[in-house]
């Protein structure tokens, strides 16, 4: 991303006098002018990098100039560094380049604490056993992020129909353990969430596009995620042999005791598919109550799985 790219030239030039653009830009696999083009970003902040001619010049920061590395402490740097280290779950190698840098402005003498510090919290959000796809397709979309180039892919929603989409791509966004691409989609010719597991041949196109302004105020995403169904009160039983799956998944506060070892659940969910499934998952751990109508469907939908493995006992 480019503001990694932009923290990881400041450090540089923190700690070496002079470098060449050719040399940065190999660095981070840029062309020469996108080098430029973030000092000219790094100017603009308020940092004086200067470019010096000649056989020995270079980029540089100011002479006399000097970025106050107290401005960020060590356990600030930590933090940092920590939160670098978890979103590289995906795509390792992404930030190792900020990450040393980083490392790199810790005084010796204090490097054994940073270690420890940064080591104190893991937050791996890739799923067990689904990186490879997945990786791939974020892999293309952040090419297409940083290239400005639109991206091309056929997209399956939630009712299972297929459609063959272009977007203009503007953020990645991780929202209840999936990722989304939110773009301009030129189909609907509107903004749009895209669920990263629902798109299938992802490639860049050639066409590039200007970004435009988001809204402002609340982030666009947010709001389109809070389109939903109505919310449902459902009420869950949970026996004795299903109590450890639902110690698993509800808060304590959320647990009522039926005092015979097992759990009543009473919350309010929206009632679409993704219920469905949820309430599935736990196979015979949970019993639906109330609704009535959710516990009729609960039922239609285990006995529609039971009678397809009864079909397939049979021939």
């Amino acid at each position: 991303m480019k503001i990694d790219r932009l923290l990881s030239i400041v450090i540089i030039l923190m700690n070496r006098n002079l470098i060449q653009a050719k040399e940065l830009a190999d660095m981070f696999e840029v062309s020469v002018r996108t080098i430029y083009r973030d000092i000219e970003s790094i100017n603009q902040a308020g940092i004086p990098v200067v470019t010096y001619q000649g056989a020995n010049g270079g980029i540089g920061l100011m002479e006399g100039y000097r970025l106050d590395r107290n401005v960020l402490t060590d356990g600030e740097l930590a933090d940092i560094f920590t939160a670098l280290q978890n979103v590289s779950a995906y795509g390792a190698g992404e930030h190792s380049l900020l990450m040393e840098k980083i490392s790199s402005v810790i005084p010796p003498s204090k490097m054994d604490a940073f270690r420890s510090k940064t080591t104190q919290l893991v937050v791996d959000f890739s799923p067990w056993g689904m990186n490879g796809p997945l990786e791939e397709r974020m892999g293309i979309v952040k090419e297409a992020l940083e290239q400005s180039l639109a991206v091309a892919f056929e997209y399956v929603n939630a009712e299972g129909q297929t459609t063959l989409r272009s977007v203009e791509p503007y953020t990645l966004v991780l929202k209840g353990q999936a990722w989304y691409l939110y773009g301009l989609c030129t189909l609907r010719q509107e903004f749009r969430l895209f669920k990263l597991l629902r798109m299938k041949s992802i490639v860049k196109e050639t066409r590039s596009f200007t970004r435009q302004d988001l809204p402002p105020g609340e982030v666009p995403w947010i709001h389109e995620m809070r389109k939903e169904p109505p919310l449902v009160p459902v009420v869950l039983h949970f026996p004795p042999e299903g109590k450890h799956l639902a110690e698993d998944r509800f808060d304590y506060t959320e647990l009522q005791s039926d005092g015979n070892g097992g759990y009543s659940v009473s919350l309010d969910y929206p009632e679409d598919g993704w219920l469905y499934g949820f309430l599935l998952s736990f196979g015979t751990a949970v019993e639906v109550l109330e609704p009535e109508h959710l516990r009729r469907k609960i039922g239609e939908l285990a006995a529609g799985i039971a009678a397809k493995y009864e079909h397939k006992k049979q021939t």
